[in-house]
């Protein structure tokens, strides 16, 4: 979508005034003065004109608005093509108040515009945005073109300024495809793709216009918008029916329009017709790929996209950078990496901001710092990723190190990096410091305060056993508290035992997504700490009765670039009993060091034994055990949880670190734990 309106941006350009392959062509209106004397005659004023026309040619071409307007302004009648060579340059560097003293001078010198140079100047006041000038002009123009009616249409629907505009276009007694397409792609940009479709529908019955690639394009646009793959079919018909199936601005849009709609085989199929794809398409396709779940493929494709020969830009690389990052695939991301630099990209890219990304989220943090530091500028994005990253593994001081060193660098915070900076303060336990930080939010850096902003500072209060303010602060927000909110009070309340503030957290949450299966867990966790079991019966009853399943926890560990996947006590791995081996035996050298394990939080009233026996074969221990016994002696383990980690998981893993002599690293759903020598990176605090 983004290469079609692109290429129509630079269609209202070039056809802003001239239409000289149409039945509508635009002459510059002849002054009856004649621009040059006839050949023979070289009199003063014809090398005063001349001399002058040179002089503005010169300095147009250099770019020199400053210099050309006082020139202009010094001449009492200049030539025409003087106004015309400098209203162009006024409105390629979007200079209105240039342009005001163009026209000005125009007035007052007594020259009579045509359509010609006034649609210049109407052209300016549109791509300003001075639309109350624009249409102020197009009153008082007494030769209107084609041209001149598509400009300030265009210029309306490119403002926003829809229903002017198509006033505008209702009152046209003829059109072309121009006036078509703006109208169409002005309601596609400003959501609108119904009547964009409506409109393309009316166009259709017109039978003395054929539609050109732009219009469709803008017509599969709006499909894509609204996600209706009926229209788009219908459209694709038309397509192929008049030839333009073979365009390539066309087939960009088609196979949006199909990914969108979630048809991507039909989207593969237009991409593989196309001939001489070029890098556009390329990364449209692989990025519909990883944005549908189809890992595989995108990768598959990526690597025939590097067989082609075409040179991959920014966009491609973060699309897969992007991608590796929810994989948490780090070992491909740092092939990637290596391509980059092979190729030799460009450091000031967002591509670049991409791998800071992509390092944090798969838990390299040093990696991102690493990138980081070669940045010549880094942009906002690449300071919160790594802000974001040195908070989620387990380096608040870090974070909050970062964002000081971000301040101090003139760069402007926004509030994803405050998210950033108050997770922080909460994985550190530093309340204080992080309510002030809360506050500086609107008094210091003028910026709103979000609900993330307020779930963060709840979490941040109720994790420390501060309910009431927590409770204060749900209480004077300015917006409704949301799920995530609700789910920071209970998990405060699950660390801290309060089951009576739980219930109220719960309860809410209950009736805003009553399918998570995570608040029946977390709420039942709760009353099997304190023993209170028959509410964790009445919990599981209501969880059968509503139908809500809890989700199977499950842990995957990359080892010789191949991702071996667990689920609690899953016997069907080819090492299953090596892996059970080795659990028992460490398990025997724990409980030697004092190893007790958290029993509270099994939610079955059942004896010790077995809860001792439920936890022993949780999915991430079978994860670091297969991890540990597959590779050397020393080697770094990293295992991903889509599950947040249990607290007997999570007090065993520094045992075992300690024990196997390994570095571990787990991401679970809300963070990185790095264990080593039988401590956490958080500090037991998460």
């Amino acid at each position: 979508m983004k290469r079609n309106q692109f290429i129509l941006r630079k269609l209202l350009r070039s056809h802003s005034c001239l239409y000289s392959s149409t039945p509508h062509s635009i002459q510059p209106t002849i002054s009856p003065k004649p621009f040059f004397l006839p050949s023979g005659d070289h009199g003063p004023s014809a090398n005063r004109d001349a001399s002058f026309i040179e002089s503005i040619q010169h300095l147009c071409q250099q770019k020199r608005l400053k210099d050309v307007i006082p020139l202009l302004e010094n001449q009492v009648c200049p030539p025409p093509v003087a106004y015309s060579k400098i209203l162009q340059l006024c409105i390629e560097k979007r200079a209105l108040d240039e342009g005001k003293r163009v026209h000005d001078h125009i007035n007052r010198s007594g020259f009579k515009a045509g359509a010609f140079i006034s649609n210049k100047i109407l052209e300016l006041y549109c791509k300003c945005g001075s639309m109350s000038n624009a249409r102020k002009l197009f009153d008082e123009m007494g030769e209107k073109d084609l041209c001149s009616w598509n400009t300030l249409i265009s210029g309306y629907a490119r403002m926003g300024m829809l229903l002017e505009a198509r006033e505008l276009f209702d009152g046209m007694s003829e059109r072309d495809n121009f006036s078509w397409t703006a109208m169409i792609s002005g309601y596609v940009k400003h959501k609108q793709p119904a009547h964009a479709l409506e409109l393309y529908r009316l166009m259709q019955r017109n039978e003395n216009l054929m539609c050109n690639k732009f219009t469709v394009s803008s017509a599969l646009a709006a499909s894509a918008a609204m996600q209706s793959l009926r229209s788009g079919k219908e459209i694709h018909g038309r397509i192929i029916r008049t030839g333009l199936d073979s365009d390539a601005v066309v087939s960009s849009a088609l196979l949006d329009v199909y990914g969108k709609c979630g048809s991507l085989n039909e989207a593969r199929y237009i991409f593989d017709r196309v001939q001489g794809k070029d890098i556009v398409l390329w990364t449209s396709m692989i990025d519909r790929y990883f944005g549908d779940g189809r890992w595989e493929d995108g990768l598959s494709l990526f690597s025939d996209f590097l067989r082609c020969g075409i040179r991959p830009n920014e966009y491609t690389f973060a699309g897969v950078l992007n991608a590796c990052a929810r994989q948490t695939a780090e070992e491909l991301g740092r092939e990637v990496h290596g391509h980059m630099v092979r190729i030799g990209f460009d450091l000031c890219s967002f591509a670049a901001s991409t791998l800071v990304h992509m390092y944090a989220k798969c838990g390299s943090v040093e990696r991102a710092d690493k990138v980081f530091k070669l940045l010549p500028r880094p942009c906002l994005v690449s300071w919160t990723s790594l802000i974001n990253g040195y908070a989620q593994n387990g380096e608040p001081h870090e974070a909050l190190k970062l964002f000081d060193m971000l301040l101090r660098s003139g760069t402007q915070p926004d509030h994803v990096t405050f998210v950033g900076v108050l997770s922080a303060c909460t994985h550190a336990g530093l309340v204080d410091k992080g309510l002030e930080y809360f506050h500086l939010i609107k008094e210091k850096h003028g910026l709103l305060l979000t609900a993330d902003h307020y779930a963060c500072v709840v979490d941040l209060l109720s994790r420390s056993g501060r309910f009431k303010e927590a409770e204060d602060i749900i209480r004077t927000m300015p917006m409704k508290p949301d799920k995530f909110l609700w789910a920071s009070l209970l998990g405060g309340c699950r660390i801290h035992g309060n089951y009576e503030i739980a219930e109220r957290a719960a309860e809410t949450l209950f009736e805003i997504e009553p399918e998570n299966a995570a608040t029946y867990v977390t709420l039942a966790n709760i009353y099997a700490t304190a023993g209170k079991w028959d509410e964790v019966a009445k919990v599981r009853g209501l969880m059968d009765e509503r139908g809500v399943v809890k989700k199977p926890g499950m842990s995957w560990v990359n080892v010789n670039r191949k991702v071996h996947i667990f689920l609690v006590g899953d016997e069907s791995h080819p090492k299953s009993k090596e892996i059970f081996k080795f659990l028992g035996e460490i398990s025997k050298k724990m409980k030697e060091e004092g190893f007790v394990p958290h029993t509270n939080y099994v939610l079955h009233d059942v004896e010790e034994e077995q809860k001792e026996q439920n936890l022993s074969y949780h999915s991430e221990k079978l994860a670091v055990a297969f991890g540990i016994i597959s590779t050397p002696p020393g080697t770094l383990v990293k295992v991903f949880k889509n599950l947040r980690t249990c607290v007997d998981c999570h007090t065993a893993l520094k045992f075992v670190s300690r024990i196997a002599e390994r570095k571990i690293i787990v991401r679970d759903s809300s963070r990185f734990h790095c264990f080593e020598s039988g401590r956490c990176s958080c500090q037991d605090y998460w």
